[in-house]
């Protein structure tokens, strides 16, 4: 399996079958992580991780101060696709896997439009070159 990522029409798919979604929250500038992996053809959020609290950012409870982030376990079920914004924004969405992240707008055009990560079948692309 591979992650997929698509947006404005054009899908790229990714060897990769654990890896960490990394972004900044718009308003506070915090730094937001979430690590998934893909079992059995689903996307599985194992660990979030997020550096503050307001504007939306209420920490849940059981969530333990590490290293400067609030980390926690979420609460959600297996799914397989899950769909976000970049509203516009410019967000600086990033896709890491061992110990390295890639801006996701290096992959796909993704200011102002929806985006959508899912697994699929295949080999998939390296996420970094070398």
């Amino acid at each position: 399996m591979s992650l997929c990522l698509s947006a404005a029409g054009k899908t790229v798919a990714l060897a990769l079958e654990a890896f960490s979604l990394v972004w900044t929250h718009s308003v506070e500038k915090t730094e937001w992580r979430e690590e998934w992996r893909i079992a059995d053809g689903l996307l599985v959020i194992e660990r979030a991780h997020v550096q503050g609290t307001g504007a939306g950012m209420e920490i849940p409870a059981g969530a333990q101060l590490i290293d400067r982030a609030w980390v926690y376990e979420p609460d959600l079920s297996p799914r397989p696709s899950v769909i976000f914004s970049d509203a516009g924004q410019g967000s600086d969405w990033q896709i890491c896997a061992m110990h390295r992240c890639r801006a996701m707008g290096t992959l796909l055009p993704v200011s102002g439009t929806i985006l959508e990560m899912k697994a699929c079948n295949g080999p998939g692309q390296p996420l970094f070159e070398d």
